[in-house]
C-alpha cells in the first residue's frame, strides 16, 4: 500500500475510530464486519461500541472470534449510563439541558423507533466516556438512526468529531433528529448513490458536500463463476429478512402465476423474521408447497457455496408505503460475483448494480406479472442470461473493489480529522 496505509501505521498515535452499532457482530451485518476489518487491517485503531449486548446468532466462526475490543451497553449497563448522565448534568448543565430539548424529547417515527432513540441518547452520555478514555479521533455511527444518535450525543459531551453512514431503512423515513445529527456531523458516508440527493436535503445549504458516496465490500471472495445449466426444473433462489421490504409475497405470487402457465420452476427462499408465518400461510394457500422451499436461515460463511446449485437470483426488494426501503442488497453483488444473474426490482439503489438488458433484468415493484415474465425470459435465454452474469461480475469487481473502498473509507475518516494523509 501506499504512504497513506503507512500514515496510520507508523503514527506515534494510531488513529482511533469508534464503530457505534446496535449490535456487534450481527449475522446480518457480515458488510460491517467485513468493514471493520479491513480497516483494521490496514492499521486503523477501531474501537466497537453497542447499544445493546450480544446478538450472535446465525454468526460465523469468524465473526464470532472478532478480535478488536467490543464495549455493550446492554441493559447491564443502565446504572453506569445513569451515572454518566449525571456526572454530565454537575459537569455541564446547560449543555445536557440542551441535548435534552433537542435530542431526547423528540418525536420519532413509530414506537420502536422512540425507544431505540430514547435508550441510544442516554447510552451516549457512556460513550462520550468510554470514547475519551479509549482515546478516539472520530466517532463514526455505522446506521443514521439510533446509533447515530448516541454518537451525536457523544461528540456533543466530548468534543470528539462524529459522522455516520446512512443506508436504507435507518434513513427512510427519515427519524426526528436526521437534520441534527446531519448539521453537527463531520461527514455522511452513504452507500448508494440513490440516498447522496436525500441525505443532502437534511444537511445546511452550504454543507451538501459533506454527503459522500463510498460503496460497501466484497463480502465473498472472487470466484471463477460456475456455468449454470438452465435445464428444467429451473433452479431460482431468493435471500433475506422475512420483513415488509424485501417483497417475497409478490415473489410467491409470480412463482403461482408460472406454474399456472406450466413452467418448471423450483425456488429456495432463505431467511427468517417477522413476516415468517405470514410467507409459511401464502406458500400453503397457493399450493406450492411442492415447489417453494422454505429452509430457514443460513449462516453468510455456507453461502457461497450455497449460490451454486442455482440458475438465478431473485430479489423483488418494494418500498413500504412509510418509506422504509432497502438500499442495494448484497445478496444481489454477491450472486454476480459468482457470475449469477438476476432480476430485481427497481427500487433505490438497486439500478446503479442491476442494469436492465446488461447485467440482469430490472422490473417494477408490487408487479408479479412483470416479475414472473422478467423471470420466464431470463431462464428461457440461457445464453443471454450468462453473458448478463459474467457482466454484473465485471460490474461489482469495479464497484465493490475491497482494497479501493477500504482505502477510501480510511483516507476519509483520517483526512477529515487530521487532513489529507501525504503521499
Amino acid at each position: 500500500m501506499s504512504s497513506t496505509n503507512e500514515t496510520f501505521v507508523t503514527s506515534a498515535t494510531p488513529f482511533c475510530v469508534a464503530y457505534v452499532l446496535l449490535w456487534f457482530p450481527l449475522s446480518s451485518e457480515t458488510f460491517i464486519y467485513r468493514e471493520i476489518r479491513e480497516l483494521m487491517n490496514l492499521g486503523l485503531r477501531i474501537r466497537v461500541y453497542t447499544m445493546y449486548g450480544k446478538s450472535l446468532k446465525g454468526c460465523s466462526k469468524e465473526m464470532r472470534a472478532f478480535p478488536g475490543k467490543i464495549t455493550r451497553m446492554g441493559i447491564k449497563s443502565f446504572f453506569p449510563i445513569l451515572g454518566a448522565f449525571f456526572r454530565a448534568l454537575r459537569k455541564k448543565p446547560g449543555l445536557v439541558g440542551i441535548l435534552l430539548r433537542e435530542g431526547f424529547f423528540r418525536r420519532m417515527r413509530n414506537l420502536e423507533a422512540l425507544g431505540e432513540n430514547c435508550w441510544c441518547f442516554m447510552a451516549g452520555f457512556l460513550l462520550a466516556e468510554k470514547c475519551q478514555e479509549d482515546g478516539v479521533d472520530l466517532i463514526h455511527s455505522a446506521w443514521a438512526n439510533g446509533p447515530a444518535t448516541a454518537a451525536w450525543v457523544a461528540s456533543r459531551l466530548s468534543g470528539i468529531p462524529f459522522a455516520f453512514t446512512g443506508r436504507a431503512g435507518d434513513i427512510y423515513p427519515q427519524d426526528g433528529l436526521l437534520a441534527e445529527k446531519s448539521a453537527d456531523a463531520l461527514f455522511i458516508r452513504t452507500n448508494n448513490a440513490a440516498n447522496v440527493r436525500w441525505l443532502q436535503k437534511f444537511c445546511p445549504a452550504d454543507q451538501q458536500d459533506k454527503v459522500k458516496l463510498i460503496y460497501n465490500n466484497l463480502t465473498f471472495r472472487k470466484t471463477k463463476p460456475k456455468e449454470k445449466h438452465f435445464e428444467p426444473p429451473y433452479r431460482i433462489l431468493a435471500i433475506g429478512r422475512f420483513v415488509r421490504t424485501k417483497g417475497f409475497p409478490q415473489l410467491l405470487t409470480a412463482m403461482a402465476r408460472l406454474r399456472r402457465e406450466g413452467m418448471q420452476v423450483k425456488l429456495t427462499l432463505v431467511g427468517n423474521g417477522s413476516w415468517g408465518r405470514k410467507l409459511f400461510r401464502m406458500r400453503k394457500n397457493l399450493h406450492l408447497e411442492d415447489c417453494v422451499e422454505m429452509p430457514g436461515f443460513i449462516p453468510h460463511d455456507e453461502l457461497e457455496n450455497f449460490h451454486e446449485k442455482f440458475d438465478l437470483l431473485v430479489v423483488p426488494s418494494v418500498i413500504h408505503y412509510n418509506g422504509d426501503r432497502d438500499g442495494i442488497p448484497n445478496v444481489i453483488m454477491e450472486a454476480l460475483n459468482g457470475g449469477m444473474p438476476v432480476v430485481a426490482t427497481d427500487v433505490c439503489g438497486i439500478s446503479e448494480v442491476i442494469r436492465d438488458g446488461e447485467t440482469g433484468f430490472l422490473v417494477p415493484q408490487r408487479d408479479p406479472a412483470a416479475l414472473a415474465n422478467a423471470i420466464r425470459k431470463m431462464l428461457e435465454d440461457s445464453k443471454n442470461a450468462q453473458k448478463m452474469g459474467l457482466a454484473g461480475k465485471a460490474l461489482v469487481a469495479s464497484m465493490f473493489d475491497t482494497p479501493n473502498n477500504t482505502q477510501a473509507l480510511a483516507n476519509l475518516y483520517f483526512s477529515s480529522v487530521r487532513g489529507q494523509p501525504n503521499g
